[in-house]
């Protein structure tokens, strides 16, 4: 990647190398960040999700998401290891699918976005896991950033009309 290029990127030093961002200076404040993913699941899937031999998708989902949550800086190379305050996954059958929900918060100098787009995709990967036995033809689409508070780039909200179907 040429320098001209890089100027706008955090996550690159002087030589143009990839480097995690000195947060250390940066003062501390509350952030929050929420995320979705849409797994879509044929008729039959979604008629077989409440007998599921594996057991409930939805709930082994929230859990893994969680869990993912709190371990993103060991998946995402230049994520700074986060104290999180707090971590919600929601999975929800809607139609043509499950809608995944993952917000994530803390109080600290770097925000919480890639927390919860990895709770996000880790849920999905996870109902898709749990699934897959039924149906080879599942697709996992639209993981994405709905919304962050806090910070130095405040506060954002994807616009009406996201890609991942209301609930």
């Amino acid at each position: 990647m040429q320098k001209d290029k890089q100027a706008g990127l955090s996550h690159y030093d002087a030589s143009g190398r990839a480097a995690m961002v000195d947060v250390s200076a940066k003062q501390s404040s509350r952030r929050t960040a929420t995320a979705s993913a849409f797994v879509e699941l044929s008729q039959a899937v979604l008629a077989a999700l409440p007998t599921n031999p594996k057991g409930n998708p939805l709930e082994v989902a929230r859990f893994a998401g969680i869990q993912a949550a709190k371990r993103t800086s060991e998946l995402i190379p230049m994520c700074h290891p986060l104290a999180l305050t707090h971590v919600d996954v929601q999975a929800k059958i809607v139609a043509g699918g499950v809608r995944v929900a993952a917000t994530a918060s803390t109080v600290g100098p770097t925000g919480v976005e890639m927390e919860a787009l990895t709770a996000a995709a880790v849920a999905a990967l996870t109902i898709y896991d749990m699934t897959k036995a039924l149906d080879k033809a599942i697709v996992i689409r639209s993981v994405q950033l709905d919304a962050k508070t806090g910070g130095k780039s405040g506060e954002y909200r994807r616009a009406k009309g996201s890609t991942v179907p209301a609930s």
